[in-house]
């Protein structure tokens, strides 16, 4: 076992690494190709991840070579993906089995494409439907102001931890995005960020509110220095022993943060992003917009923002269900509880919707797509 601390020896994969047509030496292969193709770091490890679990379990199976798989194997994999039980009794989500299918599907098509493999035996493999859901949670405005008063600002520790908050607030952007974001990456004069090699290694200019900015400077002014232990690299955020973040311990302050807030919703770094962008959408900002604020490849991504940014919808609702409020709207605003007639309200949403099409033109000089 590991000591604290240490990172964990992955194991070797099972099989002759010797054979050159099995699987140990073929993974090799596609890994260094991935590489030598300016492939991410992080996409060889989780694609080195999956396809070793695919390994293992083709491995306790009989099978020593890529060759020796066909496509009822690939079925057999997936069913008992399926089937498989975590440690809590709990199936696999739809999209776990995807993220560990994916990787196999992609190692085959290259195999064959590197004639390794005459055919592809997962050409054909029928994947789970993909399911497009809403994100869990979503923080309110003053749930987050919650969220963001936890730190005690008056401990280095603490705030730094104040401002990792206010910079996922206020940009939206990864976790990744916030552990490799170096100081000259902020440029407070015109109230950007530059996020370099994010997702798809694509860099990309972003802007960030004042009140983060201000935070930062505070930070970096106060808090930074006594972090600081050997070469400055640059690198904002630095842990106590004066090192970058570890994704994970990134992940885990965040997620202790919000679970002190008291709010009774969880999650961590993606928690802030899904927030920024709802708040976001729901005060008027376009959603082309908000997909390059995130770095979204398509808008497809960045919809789903569209469906939890309900406050034109909740307002109809209430306008017009004769359920949705104890008295019709007309006795509602004649007893003084609502300023608003049913025309006043759709004239005023679509005066709303005029203005923001007007100002999208204004900024892009055409029909807003930036």
């Amino acid at each position: 076992m590991p000591r604290k601390g240490q990172k964990k020896t992955k194991p070797a994969l099972p099989g002759d690494a010797r054979d050159a047509a099995g699987f140990t030496a073929l993974l090799a292969a596609y890994l260094a190709w991935l590489r030598v193709r300016n492939y991410s770091e992080a996409t060889a490890r989780n694609r080195a991840h999956y396809v070793g679990d695919f390994i293992k379990w083709a491995h306790e199976r009989g099978l020593a070579r890529p060759s020796e798989v066909t496509k009822s194997v690939l079925e057999s994999y997936q069913r008992w993906l399926f089937h498989y039980r975590k440690a809590d009794g709990k199936p696999l989500s739809v999209p776990s089995q995807l993220q560990r299918l994916l990787p196999v599907r992609a190692w085959f098509k290259w195999l064959c494409r590197q004639n390794h493999l005459q055919a592809n035996p997962a050409a054909d493999l029928d994947l789970p439907r993909a399911e497009k859901r809403l994100p869990k949670h979503i923080l309110t405005v003053a749930e987050t102001e919650r969220v963001l008063a936890v730190p005690d600002v008056s401990d280095p520790l603490g705030l730094r931890d104040r401002v990792i908050l206010e910079v996922l607030y206020s940009t939206g952007i990864r976790r990744m995005e916030v552990v490799n974001l170096k100081l000259h990456d902020l440029d407070a004069e015109r109230g950007t960020v530059m996020v370099r090699q994010g997702k798809g290694r694509k860099d990309r200019m972003i802007p960030m509110g004042a009140r983060a900015f201000a935070w930062v400077a505070r930070y970096v002014d106060e808090a930074r220095p006594s972090l600081l232990a050997g070469p400055d690299d640059g690198t904002v955020f630095l842990t106590n022993l004066g090192t970058p973040f570890e994704p994970g311990r990134l992940t885990q302050l965040v997620r202790d943060t919000i679970n002190a807030a008291g709010t009774g919703k969880s999650g961590s770094c993606h928690l802030f992003r899904h927030t920024c962008a709802t708040l976001m959408l729901e005060n008027g900002a376009d959603v082309r917009f908000i997909q390059e604020m995130l770095g979204h490849k398509s808008l497809e991504s960045t919809q789903v923002y569209t469906r939890v940014s309900i406050r034109k919808l909740v307002a109809i609702h209430r306008a017009t269900h004769p359920a949705a409020a104890e008295q019709p709207l007309q006795k509602h605003a004649e007893a003084g509880g609502f300023t608003e007639t049913t025309d006043e309200l759709f004239s005023r949403l679509a005066a709303e919707d005029g203005e923001e099409e007007t100002e999208i033109h204004r900024v892009t000089g055409g029909d807003g797509d930036g």
